[in-house]
């Protein structure tokens, strides 16, 4: 299992343990994703978690965690940069076709690692669970920055985005457990004509 791709240089051991972490809680969650495997997925030395991450397992963890989020939050702040119809609806229905595209290419073994840990942690961990939490909040902030640029009201932003996202990651469970991207075109059909009603098309202004 590669942690780089094409002709980019090797990363680091560390950065490697890190992305390695990412993809196995994504498919695997954090209960069920083990130190040796973390370290034989990212082809890291022997003695590198000690050395890296003395922590353990929960700084590496949060440590991955917290990087999934930033990555969640410049995927959304690029998709709206590319949208042909600059529309919170196509916004949100080039997220879904995001993970309809990785479906169709790899299977339905992967979700949302943020989503996974706080499923795996929340009762369990409160510095996992904070780590899940302030993942979400900055891909929720990262996306009502979208939407705003995108002519949503300010005061509807963040509950907008609230709102994507919560039911992007039901539709990624079910699209999961049923091996079939219709809840993810579900999830558009109805959610794109009230995310389009909040903006300047229906005659809001882009202010608060």
């Amino acid at each position: 299992m590669s942690v780089r791709g094409g002709d980019r240089p090797p990363l680091p051991p560390r950065e490697r343990m890190l992305q390695a972490a990412i993809r196995l809680i994504s498919t695997q969650g954090v209960t069920g994703t083990g130190l040796r495997e973390i370290i034989a997925a990212s082809d890291a030395p022997r003695g590198s978690l000690q050395h890296y991450f003395p922590g353990g397992k929960d700084q590496l963890v949060t440590e991955a965690i917290t990087i999934a989020g930033e990555m969640a939050a410049r995927r959304v702040l690029r998709l709206a940069d590319q949208l042909p119809s600059r529309t919170p609806g196509a916004l949100f229905a080039a997220m879904a076709g995001a993970w309809r595209d990785i479906y169709a290419r790899r299977g339905f073994a992967e979700g949302c690692p943020i989503a996974a840990t706080a499923a795996d942690t929340a009762a369990t961990s409160p510095v996992l669970r904070d780590a899940a939490r302030r993942a979400m909040d900055r891909w929720q902030g990262a996306l009502g920055d979208a939407l705003a640029g995108l002519g949503v009201p300010g005061h509807r932003a963040r509950p907008l985005a609230l709102l994507m996202l919560s039911a992007l990651e039901g539709a990624l469970i079910m699209a999961r457990s049923r091996q079939d991207t219709g809840p993810l075109d579900a999830i558009v059909a109805e959610l794109a004509p009230v995310l389009d009603a909040a903006g300047p098309a229906a005659g809001h202004g882009a202010g608060c």
